[in-house]
């Protein structure tokens, strides 16, 4: 509460706080460092404070004589006359010249503002008082035109900024806020009396703060010194213990207390104008209290007045509602501080999770690549022996051959030296054979080494040191379950709309959605649609069929779990149009494509909107016009039926033809069953179709015409018609079953 009990101005707790217009607050020594001044009194202000125009007589005369130089003409130009400002007080002209300043109208500056100058404790800058120098107040009257008027004044709010025009009384024109200045002497009262109730048997220094008082013993007890010197048994146990003076509960202290700031000892406020009169009216246009007097002289006399005690009453009670819905909001506020510190822990929790997550991982990859390290070190270990084996083995082959190469030369040798012919011829053919085999045994490769000291191992490192340093955080959770919009879901005639939204404060990316549909019949789910939109239209479904839908979404970790099932029921009954993009181009349709007729001599066919597969559909065909007896026929069609000439003429229509007198049926080109009665002008035709029974059934006006005209029809069917420029139908759709089936007319042979 402190914060509203300090003046925006110095900062401190409020000092004789003044109410302006704009229902802020602020001391009254403050108001006076923020005033406005006129030019009135442009004497009192520092020289850069001069607002632009010709400066009056004294002030010409001051600026002839010699002085500053050009710098005075640039600083008396500097400040327009809506941002010129000044404090009051000062000397010569005491408080009273300082509440009486003279100051501009807001209607003469545009706004009232004060230039910053100085900077007070709570941010707001204000101007330092300026001394008016001696005679300055008889050199203004004498410089002032006569008969000029007092001029107007103004101030200016410190935190909204809105200018305030003052009367001819000063800043004593504003009322004096004596509630808040009682809640501020009472606030003070309050925290001297806590700072001082200490207790008075601590043994510590500082003594630790009072926690009880023993109204018995008149001894203040911290909460420790309680229990130790004043338990509650034994003679202590009647004492009363009451809380400290200066806290809530306490006798004489808080709210409830009786002295300078209670409500027993304040003084009742009287009448800024009239000092002996009591406050006893509201004046309601002007928001402020008025006394009797204050009727009397007319001042409000046309103004709506109420009673003080009622408008206090009203007040407080508006006040005490407005503190309702603040008080929501401080709940509310509490309940969300709760909510983020609780964060807070979650947040640190899942930290020191993913931190150990995070060291396991990367504990793991290194442990994995020590594993690697071994199984390569393996490699080079088998390879080095490999290499060192068969240098080896060729060092101990070639040492052998070569003592035997040697032996054999110094045999050899020796032999030669011998000078007996007939012994050298002896031995001299089996030793130039053995010679012979013996260089024959170094052969081309003998003496190249079969290995070389290079190791035939490249370790690839560079994709794992690009991997390692791309080694970075990805989203590796599943995307969070779709919110269906139920709100905005629906179904028209045999198609669903379904929309879906992401739950809020969801990080996990989505990258598309699949959507499934059952068949109607409690079926297996299958999907409909997969993409990235989050509203999907459904055609082609089944009438008077309930649907389960449900959506799910994915990203590159995988597909989420599935939202909440929605039930959607499509229309009992068909609800359709003649199709204008599929109809031969002869045939011309109109209201609304629910009437068709043909330009053409030639029967041509035009399809309805909808599709069937499923259930029981009946429609009607009003015949507007019948000229020249022709034969319009009504049926059935697959959406690929020829279009160019008469229905049933082709394997992909079902269809009834019908002339003034007499109906066939006709499939395939072939007519079967004709049925006397006919149409004309104003007849209409029924056609029913059941699924469920798997047979097409014709009326004429109402009346069934004939047997059920075709069986076993499966599959998917349009509403179809061909006819004429001598014939005009008008199509009606959305009508119940016929539940009474009249007899038959039995056909002719």
């Amino acid at each position: 509460m402190e914060e509203e009990l300090k003046c925006p101005v110095c900062g401190s707790l409020f000092r004789e706080p003044i109410i302006l217009p704009c229902s802020h607050n602020v001391c009254l020594p403050c108001a006076r460092t923020i005033a406005v001044q006129t030019p009135e009194s442009e004497q009192h202000l520092p020289p850069l404070l001069h607002p632009r125009g010709p400066p009056p007589p004294a002030a010409a005369a001051a600026a002839a004589a010699p002085g500053p130089g050009p710098g005075a003409a640039a600083g008396s130009a500097a400040c327009p006359d809506s941002e010129c400002a000044a404090g009051g007080g000062g000397g010569g002209g005491g408080g009273d010249h300082a509440d009486k300043l003279s100051l501009h109208s807001e209607t003469d500056s545009g706004y009232g503002s004060y230039t910053p100058s100085l900077k007070s404790p709570n941010g707001v800058r204000v101007l330092p008082l300026v001394p008016a120098p001696p005679g300055a107040a008889a050199a203004a009257a004498a410089a002032a035109p006569r008969g000029a008027g007092p001029a107007s004044s103004s101030l200016t709010c410190p935190q909204c900024h809105r200018s305030a025009s003052l009367d001819q009384r000063g800043l004593r024109g504003f009322q004096r806020n004596r509630l808040l200045e009682a809640i501020v002497q009472r606030y003070q009262q309050g925290r001297a009396a806590a700072a001082a109730a200490k207790c008075q048997l601590c043994d510590r220094s500082p003594a630790e703060p009072a926690a009880v008082l023993c109204e018995q013993c008149e001894v203040l007890y911290c909460a420790a010194c309680q229990l130790r010197c004043h338990p509650a048994r034994g003679p202590f146990a009647k004492h009363r213990l009451v809380p400290p003076p200066g806290q809530p509960g306490a006798p004489g202290g808080g709210d409830g207390g009786k002295g300078a700031g209670g409500g027993g000892g304040r003084k009742v406020p009287t009448c800024a104008e009239h000092d002996l009169e009591n406050y006893s009216m509201y004046c309601v246009s002007c928001r402020s209290p008025v006394c009797y007097q204050c009727l009397e002289e007319g001042k409000h006399g046309k103004h709506e007045v109420k009673a003080l005690g009622a408008m206090w009453k009203q007040h407080k009670a508006q006040l005490s509602q407005a503190l309702n819905g603040v008080s929501d909001k401080a709940k509310e506020a509490k309940e969300f501080l709760v909510q983020l510190k609780n964060l807070l822990q979650q947040i640190q929790e899942n930290g020191l999770d993913y931190e150990a997550c995070l060291v396991a991982q990367c504990d793991a990859l290194v442990d994995a690549l020590t594993r690697q390290k071994a199984k390569l070190l393996t490699k080079v270990t088998k390879e080095r022996e490999h290499k060192l084996k068969v240098v080896w083995d060729q060092i101990n082959h070639c040492t052998l051959k070569l003592r035997q190469s040697t032996g054999l030369m110094e045999y050899c040798l020796e032999v030669i030296k011998e000078n007996d012919p007939s012994g050298f011829l002896q031995i001299s053919d089996a030793l130039i054979k053995r010679v012979q085999v013996s260089q024959e045994q170094w052969v081309k490769g003998a003496l190249e080494p079969k290995v070389s000291a290079e190791f035939d191992l490249t370790l690839d490192s560079e994709p794992l040191l690009q991997s390692i340093h791309q080694l970075d955080f990805i989203q590796m959770k599943l995307p969070p379950v779709p919110l269906l919009q139920l709100e905005k879901c629906c179904t028209r005639n045999n198609s669903v709309t379904l929309a879906w939204r992401m739950p809020p404060l969801s990080h996990n990316p989505v990258e598309g959605y699949i959507l499934e549909l059952d068949d109607g019949d409690g079926g297996q789910f299958r999907e409909v649609y997969v993409g990235k939109e989050t509203l999907c239209t459904i055609d082609g479904l089944h009438f008077n069929s309930t649907y389960n839908a449900r959506v799910k979404a994915f990203n590159s970790s995988g597909v989420g779990p599935y939202s909440k099932t929605v039930i959607l029921q499509t229309s009992d009954v068909a609800w359709f149009t003649f199709d204008p993009s599929s109809a031969h181009r002869d045939i011309v349709l109109s209201n609304d494509n629910q009437t068709a007729t043909c330009n053409s001599y030639d029967d041509r066919v035009v399809l309805g909107t909808a599709a069937f597969s499923k259930g029981v559909h009946y429609w009607e065909l009003h015949v507007d016009r019948y000229d020249n007896h022709p034969d319009p026929a009504f049926g059935i069609a697959r959406i690929n039926v020829v279009k160019d000439m008469m229905l049933g003429k082709d394997d992909k229509a079902w269809a009834m033809y019908v002339d003034n007198n007499r109906s066939w049926f006709m499939h395939c080109n072939s007519h079967t069953n004709r049925t006397e009665g006919g149409v004309s002008k104003g007849a209409t035709v029924g056609v029913l179709l059941d699924l469920n029974k798997h047979n097409l059934t014709f009326y004429i006006n109402g009346q069934q015409q004939g047997p059920p005209a075709f069986e076993n029809v499966e599959g998917v069917f349009m509403p179809a018609l061909s006819l004429n420029r001598n014939v005009q139908v008008t199509l009606h759709t959305g009508l119940e079953v016929p539940q009474c089936v009249k007899q038959p007319k039995l056909p002719n042979n």
